[in-house]
């Protein structure tokens, strides 16, 4: 009999730890090769782990909520085959973050006063070994740890959110020296306000946040933070696109074993409309100083979770495929949202986003960008609408298939110019859409 070691495996470049949320086999069940044995959260995505062998379970070395470190082992698998020694993970293709927190860790341990450490066990709230380590190197005390808002699961603190507070203390005490008092008009002194608290009463109702929705509320504030919003508007008119997939949605899933939906058609325009407008491909760099123009046009694709949670998952190089193509990434990914079975490397990478808002009947709307794109795109609700169309005959009141696009960028690199003709090189090629296209 030989014993595997199953370890936890890479699930991104950005990705260096994972919460285990639950056990799906306990010690002495048999495991087939390639069936589920845990699952793990990280602050991407959920996803299950599964065993790399055929065998029996005889040991779990960590237990639920325990977090764990990406190439640590997890469990020991007995198994009649003969198995390689696992080889230890080579540092040198680990994502650079993960090995600056183990230099953070290293440090912290080097430096710590044995005298002056704070244990943290006096807390109720569950911190991992590496939150610890950082919060004893950067001498947080229990107090100050206890203040900061997680965004892992249960509201605990991950690494990115102690990095993000260390990296901002500083700012916010210099700020609060300076601003906690201000002077009126009048040049009397008082207090600055302070934001009013919410308070439960004894008939309210108090829900926990999920995993997820802490995630998203994290990265929309976050998001208001960093980019300064300004949105562009355009109607557009639909009618050609909307007659011709009612006119090809039944040949083509009978053909192509794949729905039809408007969203493919939209990406296509989008994608086109990037590689005329390539400077609203970009990013900017962490102090605002410089811009870098993405080379491949990778679309997000915001999807709705049954719980009511948004996901984006990206169609790399979009505007490379043609629109079958296309409709098939769409609804493979849309589905496999909705199961929660995407890949972290699924949701990682985007350049630009678009969401449909107008699946919930809404005519337009002012979505928040995706960090660290600079623009989003929204599509509103397709509406029969009364319309003037012009012909060489003169003026004459239709009704038209239209709908409105909404375009939030980042006016720190993106100014009104570019973010409104690229709207509207958008509305262009949508409503130049041709009628006779073949499938």
């Amino acid at each position: 009999m030989a014993k595997f070691e199953l370890k936890l495996p890479k699930m991104g470049e950005s990705v260096a730890e994972a919460t285990i949320t639950s056990w799906l086999k306990e010690v002495g069940d048999t495991i087939e090769m390639d069936e589920p044995v845990l699952e793990i959260a990280t602050d991407k995505v959920d996803s299950e782990v599964p065993s790399e062998v055929d065998g029996k379970l005889v040991e779990k070395l960590f237990e639920a909520d325990d977090v764990v470190q990406v190439g640590q082992t997890i469990a020991i698998i007995e198994t009649d085959a003969e198995v390689e020694e696992t080889a230890d993970i080579d540092t040198e293709d680990e994502p650079a973050e993960a090995a600056e927190v183990e230099e953070t860790v290293e440090q912290a341990k080097a430096t710590a006063s044995p005298s002056t450490e704070e244990d943290y066990s006096d807390s109720s709230r569950f911190y991992s070994p590496l939150v610890k380590n950082i919060a004893k190197e950067e001498g947080i005390s229990l107090e100050e740890l206890e203040k900061i808002e997680g965004t892992g699961k249960e509201g605990r603190v991950t690494k990115n959110d102690i990095l993000d507070y260390v990296q901002n203390r500083g700012k916010q005490e210099k700020a609060a020296s300076t601003t906690g008092k201000s002077i009126d008009t009048s040049g009397l002194e008082s207090k600055v306000s302070q934001q009013p608290k919410a308070v439960a009463s004894g008939e309210d109702q108090i829900i926990e946040m999920s995993r997820m929705g802490k995630m998203i509320a994290h990265h929309m504030v976050q998001s208001v933070q960093t980019s300064a919003h300004v949105q562009s508007f355009i109607e557009v008119d639909v009618t050609n696109i909307w007659n011709w997939r009612n006119k090809h949605k039944d040949a083509f899933q009978k053909q192509e074993g794949e729905k039809l939906t408007f969203t493919p058609i939209f990406m296509e325009a989008v994608a086109k409309a990037i590689r005329d407008f390539p400077m609203i491909n970009i990013s900017v760099n962490e102090d605002a100083t410089k811009v870098i123009k993405k080379k491949n046009i990778n679309l997000g694709m915001a999807a709705a979770l049954p719980d009511g949670n948004l996901i984006v998952p990206v169609i790399k190089n979009a505007d490379r495929l043609n629109l079958v193509g296309m409709a098939k990434a769409v609804n493979d990914l849309a589905a496999r949202a909705r199961q929660n079975k995407l890949k972290p490397d699924e949701i990682q990478g985007g350049t630009y986003t678009v969401t449909n808002v107008g699946t919930f009947g809404s005519i337009m709307g002012t979505p928040i960008i995706n960090q660290p794109q600079v623009g989003i795109l929204a599509l509103g609700a397709i509406r029969k609408m009364p319309s003037v169309i012009e012909t060489s005959e003169g003026d004459f009141i239709g009704i038209r298939y239209k709908m409105i696009l909404s375009h939030s960028y980042d006016h720190r690199v993106v100014n009104g110019a570019l973010g409104g003709q690229f709207v509207q090189r958008v509305a262009q090629y949508l409503e130049g859409f041709d009628k006779d296209r073949e499938i």
